[in-house]
């Protein structure tokens, strides 16, 4: 035998506080392995932490920013001809707004065009309608930047093209 007898009883009131333990995984292991449920699980939420009420916000990343689409002229209508009608739809999600003193319109050209004071009195929160646009021949693409209230951002390119 090795060790004092203080030791001893160490180590057997070490195994005396174990036993218990060891007892449970035993036998919880040999029921979870017939039954293929677990029988002791660990608490991860409490009942009364599940009768909070739910957090109705969403990542970030989840949410879109605004959506422009371009009703008029119509993405697949080819050529158009000038005075042409311009319609631009914004469509906001997650519960948030369009800001429209975010709106800004640019005509791509270097150095590009800022757009947005021409088309201030047509400018709405759900969109943009013009219903003469006059407009030269020739092939034109407009950037539309615009932000909704939870500050996040949306844009869209956009190319027509008119003839005489």
């Amino acid at each position: 035998m090795s060790g004092s007898p203080l030791r001893l009883v160490s180590k057997a009131r070490l195994l005396g506080q174990m036993l218990p333990v060891i007892i449970r995984i035993v036998i919880f292991g040999v029921v979870e392995v017939l039954s293929g449920s677990p029988i002791y699980a660990e608490i991860l939420i409490t009942e009364q932490e599940a009768k909070l009420p739910a957090d109705p916000t969403r990542e970030r990343d989840i949410i879109r920013g605004p959506t422009v689409r371009v009703v008029s002229p119509a993405p697949d209508a080819g050529t158009v001809k000038s005075p042409l009608y311009l319609r631009l739809k914004f469509d906001s999600h997650g519960g948030a707004m369009i800001d429209i003193d975010t709106i800004k319109i640019t005509y791509k050209r270097l150095p590009p065009v800022d757009l947005t004071q021409r088309l201030k009195p047509f400018t709405k929160l759900d969109g943009i309608e013009m219903s003469t646009a006059e407009v030269p021949p020739g092939t034109h693409t407009l950037r539309v930047d615009v932000k909704d209230t939870a500050a996040r951002s949306g844009a869209l390119n956009f190319t027509f093209t008119v003839t005489k």
